[in-house]
């Protein structure tokens, strides 16, 4: 009888998983990275990066940009444009 010997797994987070955890400054350029991962299209137009940016703040973390630029194409363009 031959017995198997199993790997033992770690749970803790790598350091790579630690890094991308971390905030991400909400720039033009991480929007616009973002958008070409996640959207068909691949483009933000400015108001909706404005909004993001006025949404998120200064910093947010990488999971919270995706959400938001996905969402944003989603809301009717009253919500997104700043009234005048």
């Amino acid at each position: 009888m031959t017995t198997m010997r199993t790997k033992k797994v770690s749970t803790k987070p790598t350091a790579t998983a630690e890094k991308k955890m971390g905030r991400t400054p909400v720039s033009e350029g991480a929007l616009k990275r973002a958008a070409l991962r996640l959207l068909a299209p691949g483009k933000l137009v400015s108001t909706e990066i404005d909004y993001i940016q006025r949404v998120l703040g200064a910093s947010a973390t990488q999971q919270a940009i995706d959400e938001k630029v996905v969402a944003v194409r989603k809301m009717p363009w009253a919500s997104i444009a700043p009234s005048e």
